[in-house]
């Protein structure tokens, strides 16, 4: 297709007769092709290019002109200026158009296409001149194609960056430092990875930070917490069904694993998968592969997988609860994460972290912090972990007037027991001056309930069933509560 728009060409050529030659071959296009200058060596044409970086499109160059930088050299110095720039070669080197050694040199280096000058009886234009006008049409718009497609992924890095920003791994510790190396060099391999650590202490933040930091970053990362998932549901939640499959498959659905495709999915509390799911993902780990349900051919996936899990699956594997073979396909590279206690180093300037954030996601100012309050969160030995240190903070700053102090922090830990939080539910509602809605009493209750549930427990599948719930209902009412 032909652009409304001038194309900018640079013309790097030594010998006046073919300078002439080209201008003759393009003139047909006045207003559509435009040799905007016009330069005898390679040396000048880089230092145009370079000062010049948004004035031209295409690139003309003789193969062979006075200098030292000439040929592919200079097709690879002109890429390395702007990649973007296209790169015919003109060139009476030879005539011999199927010269595939020539022309794979030239495409090596950089050239987007390239054609013999002449044979002896052509005078007056370009040899082939509808094949090289169309050249710089398709180069323009080639062009135009990669620097759309460079902004793209300018926007898509710097969402990443956000991302890595947000999901920062915030430490001082020695152990934390060795994680984070660890997590560099997960990040450039494949690899199948296995996240141990207690609830709360960060496995999902690991594998975002692994994902992010992989050359899979621009691809779908797809995190799954299979203690969620209904076991009924499993198989066509993670793999998808075909139309028609089953009563009340009206469409077909793609499951996790295809969403994933290219990417990484991350398979949080991976022991609470029942084994008949567990085969299903080892075929997934073997052959890469996946079968749908009501599909009689297998389906290709490339993804990455991150498993998670706070249990010693060595000791669920002799409870015949988890099957060895995919504890080993799993378990290629083993990242513990140690619990808060066993890192005290970290407490201080996670706490300030945690306070820079959410008094900006509050729309509060930073409050005066009393510096005793480092060695009262020190003091307390955090079952729910980094979580729970995360929600203590944002109930000190619920609460706070302008100031905390240690006795805040005693407050925000030990003052929300069970019978505390039945009867402050109570009392803040009893306190007001009009009757809420029964609705609002009931989800208030069910919200600092389940919260505290969470943080007692060292899963959301304990916590699950410590409060008696499926854990499907259990996920969906974290989800509407604003808990998740």
């Amino acid at each position: 297709m032909v652009t409304d728009n001038k194309i900018n060409i640079l013309l790097i050529e030594d010998e006046d007769f073919d300078v002439n030659r080209v201008r003759n071959t393009i003139k047909i296009f006045p207003d559509k092709l435009n040799i905007k200058n016009v330069v005898s060596s390679g040396v000048d044409a880089l230092d145009i290019l370079t000062s010049d970086t948004t004035g031209y499109d295409v690139i003309i160059m003789d193969f062979q002109i006075a200098g030292a930088l000439r040929g592919e050299d200079l097709i690879r110095s002109i890429k390395n200026v702007d990649p973007s720039y296209q790169i015919i070669v003109i060139t009476k080197l030879t005539i011999n158009v199927s010269d595939f050694n020539f022309a794979n040199r030239l495409i090596e280096a950089g050239a987007f296409w390239y054609c013999t000058k002449y044979p002896g009886d052509i005078e007056e234009s370009i040899y082939q001149p509808t094949d090289f006008i169309m050249s710089i049409f398709n180069a323009y718009e080639k062009r135009l194609l990669e620097l759309h497609s460079s902004k793209s992924n300018q926007k898509l890095k710097k969402n990443i960056e956000e991302i890595l920003k947000r999901k920062t791994l915030v430490s001082v510790s020695e152990t934390m430092r060795r994680l984070q190396q660890d997590i560099k060099k997960l990040a450039e391999s494949d690899i199948s990875t296995l996240v141990f650590g207690p609830s709360g202490t960060g496995k999902e933040l690991v594998a975002y930070n692994i994902h992010y930091r992989s050359k899979r970053k621009f691809e779908n990362f797809v995190p799954i917490n299979c203690g969620s998932l209904p076991n009924d549901l499993i198989e066509s939640e993670l793999f998808g069904y075909e139309k028609g499959a089953f009563t009340g498959a009206g469409n077909k659905k793609e499951g996790l694993f295809e969403l994933a495709n290219n990417g990484t999915i991350f398979l949080d509390e991976v022991s609470e998968l029942p084994l008949n799911a567990q085969v299903k993902l080892l075929r997934v780990l073997q052959e890469g592969e996946i079968e749908k349900i009501g599909r009689t051919k297998s389906i290709k996936v490339d993804v990455r997988v991150i498993a998670a899990t706070n249990k010693n699956l060595e000791e669920e594997i002799k409870a015949k609860r988890f099957r060895e073979d995919l504890y080993y396909r799993l378990n290629v590279v083993q990242i513990s994460i140690k619990p808060l206690t066993e890192r005290k180093d970290d407490i201080a300037q996670l706490t300030n972290h945690f306070f820079r954030l959410f008094t900006s996601e509050m729309g509060k100012p930073m409050p005066d912090v009393d510096e005793n309050i480092y060695a009262a969160l020190e003091k307390y030995n955090w079952p729910g972990n980094v979580r729970e240190l995360k929600n203590v903070v944002q109930r000190l700053l619920f609460y706070s007037d302008g100031k905390i102090t240690a006795d805040s922090v005693k407050n925000a830990i030990f003052g929300r027991s069970e019978k505390s939080i039945l009867d402050s539910t109570v009392d803040d509602l009893t306190m007001k001056d009009e009757i809420e809605p029964l609705k609002n009493v009931e989800r208030e209750f069910r919200r600092r309930y389940i919260k505290f549930a969470r943080d007692k427990s060292s899963s959301d599948a304990d916590a699950s069933n410590k409060l008696g719930i499926a854990p499907p209902n259990y996920h969906r009412l974290c989800k509407e509560l604003g808990l998740k």
